[in-house]
């Protein structure tokens, strides 16, 4: 009776943290991703106006997040060994917001570059330990939607970037990088008692340590899946601002309206998703998010209506958050330890950091070199995700073939 009561307090004692958790996942992948990230979209334009930057550098400068994000994802386990998960994403969130304030003082390109890819290694580590440090809190029936709160919180950075930044745009964009500093630190100290006390108790399963053998065929797939999702995103993610804004000449009142749009998508992406991976599970759920992202895309290339741009851009936005409980999700169907499901979670995100590094640059260099053709950029990222959405059908064909054979034998 005595252990009875002893375990009903504590799972009691859980359950009352674990809105408390969630709001501290919440606010580290808003500060670390959601504002480090996507809040340099809207500030592109106004960056190459205001001769900050040439328009190449600005685009290689927004890149740097995404190789900062890559070195995270590869350090931010080694780095909890040596203190803890919930010590290392508060230091991470103190970095993200001293580096929206340095980005307010465009000393030099180093200066910038530097700071861009500090914010990136915040954002990678971030990603790697939150849902381990918070899930771990919460009761398993509530898991999913957990999950979905805490990325949720990319979805509110986009949507914040999308309102706050225009908004503060009109005093000067100093102002604008400053204030999401400020908001940062904010987000940083509220949430700052709200981890979990006891992360440390929990031993941080390297990215080794599920690999005895081979990694599963599905598991596999999974990887090239979400990395080929990588690639796919970072063009509109980079330039859905400045397409609509400069090459379609809708101006900044649009595109700010169409990042708004994005940021809506990115609130409710997560939670879509979610619903479709319960009703038919992870595996359909990725192939249905990925023929409506190769739509929207095309759409997009093709739009000059300011609904249907501002509409495809909401799709389009629901893909960067949404996508990342589905490929956890995954993980989830695919592993049954829970510390080869981290250690492989770890390894997803750095697959997917990697290819997005790598796309970043890519982009990059591809808008210098065609004088900024936004439709180039788009119909590469396009056809990532139709290489995606074509692997897990081939995958899918191959796995059925074997008992396909296997029962024509036995007909026969």
């Amino acid at each position: 009776m005595t252990i009875h009561r002893s375990t009903t307090g504590a799972s009691a004692g859980a359950t009352a943290r674990t809105p408390w958790a969630i709001f501290a996942g919440l606010s580290a992948s808003l500060v670390g991703i959601g504002l480090a990230r996507f809040a340099y979209t809207p500030l592109l334009p106004p960056m190459i106006q205001q001769h900050w930057f040439a328009a190449s550098s600005v685009a290689s400068l927004g890149a740097a997040n995404l190789a900062g994000y890559l070195i995270g994802a590869l350090s931010g386990r080694g780095l909890a060994r040596h203190g803890s998960p919930v010590a290392v994403i508060r230091l991470m969130m103190l970095l993200t917001s001293v580096s929206f304030l340095a980005c307010a003082f465009p000393l030099s390109e180093v200066w910038f570059f530097c700071w861009r890819l500090l914010s990136g290694v915040s954002g990678g580590a971030i990603m790697v330990l939150v849902s381990g440090v918070v899930l771990h809190q919460v009761p398993a029936g509530k898991r999913g939607l957990a999950s979905g709160a805490i990325f949720l919180g990319i979805g509110l950075g986009v949507a914040l970037s999308g309102t706050l930044v225009p908004l503060m745009l009109t005093v000067s964009l100093r102002a604008a990088w400053l204030t999401l500093g400020v908001a940062a630190l904010l987000l940083t100290f509220a949430s700052w008692g709200a981890w979990p006390a006891q992360d440390g108790a929990h031993k941080v399963p390297t990215l080794a340590s599920p690999r005895r053998g081979r990694m599963s065929r599905p598991m596999r797939l999974l990887m090239a899946q979400y990395a080929l999702m990588a690639v796919g995103l970072v063009p509109e993610m980079m330039f859905l601002v400045d397409y609509i804004g400069r090459a379609l000449g809708k101006g900044g009142g649009l595109g700010a309206a169409a990042w708004v749009a994005y940021g809506v998508g990115a609130m409710a992406g997560p939670v879509l998703y979610g619903l479709a991976a319960d009703r038919w599970g992870a595996r359909a759920a990725i192939r249905l998010a990925l023929a409506a992202q190769v739509l929207a895309v095309l759409g997009l290339m093709a739009a000059t209506d300011n609904a249907a741009l501002i509409a495809l851009a909401a799709v389009i936005g629901s893909f960067p958050a949404g996508v990342v409980p589905l490929a956890l999700g995954r993980v989830h169907e695919l592993m049954e330890d829970p510390h080869a499901r981290q250690a492989m979670w770890s390894r997803a995100t750095v697959s997917f950091a990697l290819s997005q590094a790598i796309s970043g640059y890519a982009c990059s260099a591809v808008y210098g070199l065609t004088g900024g053709h936004h439709l180039v950029l788009f119909g590469l990222g396009a056809s990532a995700l139709l290489i995606a959405f074509a692997i897990d059908a081939r995958g899918q064909d191959a796995r059925h073939r074997p008992a396909v054979a296997h029962a024509a034998h036995r007909a026969a």
